[in-house]
């Protein structure tokens, strides 16, 4: 009876598994069963993730700390390891999922920021945007299906869609990370990219006091022509994914950030909590309170769960 009037089914075709590709492949100690992939096992874990069901992977590139530099050059270099990872999985998987590649400089540069800097060292918005076109185009170059700005700069989605329509990729999509917050729960993601930034980013990530201001930057997104939203992190911000759904007139994804995951593994590695109850009910709450896609962690274990 409780399966027949079952209001959400959450499909494994709606999960997106996040990955790292690395040339120093390894476990992520903060994220347990989580690890960075050498580019000699990237194709054989989408292959998995793929066979599993999972409607889609999102890779991060993970460069040397010698191959990064004040502008993230890497992010948009050919041999920078991200496209590298991107060809190595396209070529494994081909159109079987949605190949998405996160388009950020962050994880590319010396000071650990989402773009540009100026020499009194706040971020460059405007500067910035050239090179998020950049980065969409050789992402697209290398297999991507769809880039995912996710440095929150103003006027990001209109200058990517531009840049992948004049390179001949007009039908590469763009996630837009439209409502992201300035969260604690980022920690371990940034051991995962071992990333070199001091300070925070609360210039350009949102406050996580406000509700409103998540609803007008979708909004803003959706204007410039974003083929999907996205709203992270996604278990302590549902208010937030509730409200950009209603609104929203393409699909909505929500990111159970490396925190969320973290928290219910250590929980669950403690015996406090059943660890499959909770996995599954947490990612159930974001379908609930309107998500399309869930980027998860344990996308492609719960793929295998729900087939």
């Amino acid at each position: 009876m409780r399966r027949l009037v079952r209001e959400i089914e959450v499909r494994p075709s709606q999960l997106v598994l996040p990955m790292f590709v690395s040339d120093a492949p390894g476990e992520i100690s903060s994220m347990p069963g989580v690890r960075r992939h050498g580019l000699d096992e990237i194709a054989s874990a989408a292959e998995s993730a793929v066979a599993a069901g999972v409607g889609g992977l999102m890779l991060f590139g993970v460069p040397a700390d010698d191959a990064k530099d004040d502008q993230g050059s890497q992010g948009w270099a050919e041999d920078g390891i991200l496209q590298r990872g991107l060809r190595a999985v396209r070529d494994a998987v081909g159109d079987d999922t949605v190949l998405m590649a996160d388009t950020c400089l962050d994880e590319f540069t010396t000071h650990g920021h989402c773009g540009f800097l100026t020499p009194e060292g706040t971020v460059d918005n405007d500067a910035t945007l050239a090179a998020y076109v950049s980065m969409a185009v050789a992402q697209a170059e290398a297999g991507a299906h769809v880039v995912s700005p996710s440095g929150m700069m103003d006027g990001q989605v209109e200058q990517i869609r531009a840049g992948l329509d004049g390179a001949g990729f007009q039908d590469t999509a763009i996630l837009a990370y439209a409502a992201k917050y300035a969260s604690a729960f980022y920690g371990p993601f940034r051991e995962a990219v071992a990333s070199s930034l001091e300070g925070d980013r609360r210039t350009y990530q949102q406050d996580p006091a406000n509700r409103r201001e998540g609803l007008r930057e979708a909004e803003l997104d959706l204007a410039e022509g974003a083929d999907m939203v996205m709203v992270k992190p996604a278990g302590y911000y549902l208010d937030v994914l509730n409200d950009v759904a209603a609104v929203s007139d393409v699909p909505v994804a929500a990111y159970q950030v490396s925190g969320e995951y973290a928290m219910i593994e250590a929980a669950a590695r403690r015996g406090w909590l059943d660890r499959r109850a909770a996995v599954t009910e947490s990612v159930t709450a974001i379908a609930r309170a309107g998500a399309d896609i869930v980027l998860t962690y344990w996308a492609e274990e719960l793929a295998t769960w729900w087939k």
